[in-house]
C-alpha cells in the first residue's frame, strides 16, 4: 500500500504542474460569461470527465492510438497551438451582430447556449488541461514504465487510473470555485478579465505553434 500512495505522489507532482488547474479554471471564467452557475458546474464536471478519459486513453493506448494515425507529439502541439489561438482571438475581439439586439436576445438565448455548451471538451479539456504537452508526459511515462519496471505489476496496473482520478477530482473542485470567483468579479470585471484571457490565450497558442515547430527542426536537422 505504501508503494501505491508513493506511486499515485509521485504521478500527481509531475502531473498537476502540466495540467495547471488554476488556468482551466481561468479560461472557465472567461469563457462562460452568461451561462447559471448550474450550467458551470455542469461544464465542470464534463470537463473533469473528458480530461480522466484522455490521461487513461493517453496512458494505456496513446502510443498505439498515434502510430495508428501517424501523429506526432509535434502535430499535437501545433494543433493545439492553432486551437488556442483561434479561441484567444476570438475572446480579444467579440463580434458584435444582431442577436445582441435587445428585441431578439430572447430568440437567440438558446443558440447561444448551444454554443456554449461546446467549451467543457474544447477548450477546457483540451488542450487546456489535457493538453500536447500532459500526453507528452503520460506516454512517455507509460512507456518508461514499461521498461524500467520501477514498481510491482499491481501498482503500475491501479495507480494511473487513481492518479488520473485525483486529479480529475482536483480540477473538478477548482473548477468549481468558479462561480464564488464570478460573482467577486460581477460582470463588469469577468468582461475585462475576458479580454485579459483572450489575449493570454492568443500568446499561449503562438507559443505551442513555436514550440512544435522547434520540435520539428530538432527531429529533422536541416543538411547542409
Amino acid at each position: 500500500m505504501l508503494e501505491l500512495i508513493t506511486a499515485v505522489g509521485v504521478g500527481l507532482a509531475m502531473l498537476l504542474p502540466l495540467a495547471n488547474p488554476p488556468t482551466t479554471v481561468a479560461i472557465l471564467l472567461a469563457l462562460s460569461k452568461g451561462m447559471t452557475t448550474q450550467e458551470r458546474n455542469r461544464q465542470a464536471f464534463l470537463c473533469s470527465c473528458y480530461v480522466f478519459a484522455v490521461m487513461m486513453v493517453a496512458f494505456y493506448a496513446g502510443q498505439a492510438v498515434m502510430s495508428v494515425f501517424g501523429i506526432t507529439i509535434s502535430g499535437l502541439r501545433i494543433a493545439g497551438g492553432m486551437i488556442v489561438t483561434f479561441i484567444g482571438f476570438r475572446m480579444l475581439f467579440p463580434s458584435e451582430g444582431p442577436e445582441d439586439a435587445r428585441e431578439v436576445e430572447c430568440r437567440t438565448e438558446e443558440l447561444r447556449e448551444h454554443r456554449k455548451s461546446d467549451i467543457a471538451f474544447i477548450p477546457l479539456a483540451i488542450p487546456t488541461t489535457a493538453g500536447p504537452g500532459t500526453i507528452a508526459l503520460i506516454i512517455s511515462t507509460a512507456a518508461a514504465m514499461r521498461d524500467d519496471q520501477p514498481f510491482t505489476p499491481w501498482v503500475m496496473m491501479v495507480a494511473p487510473a487513481i492518479t488520473f482520478f485525483v486529479a480529475s477530482l482536483i480540477l473538478l473542485l477548482c473548477m468549481r470555485s468558479a462561480s464564488a470567483i464570478i460573482r467577486l468579479l460581477g460582470q463588469s470585471g469577468v468582461e475585462a478579465f475576458s479580454r485579459l484571457m483572450g489575449f493570454l490565450l492568443a500568446c499561449m497558442g503562438v507559443q505551442f505553434v513555436i514550440n512544435g515547430v522547434l520540435d520539428i527542426i530538432q527531429d529533422y536537422p536541416l543538411v547542409n
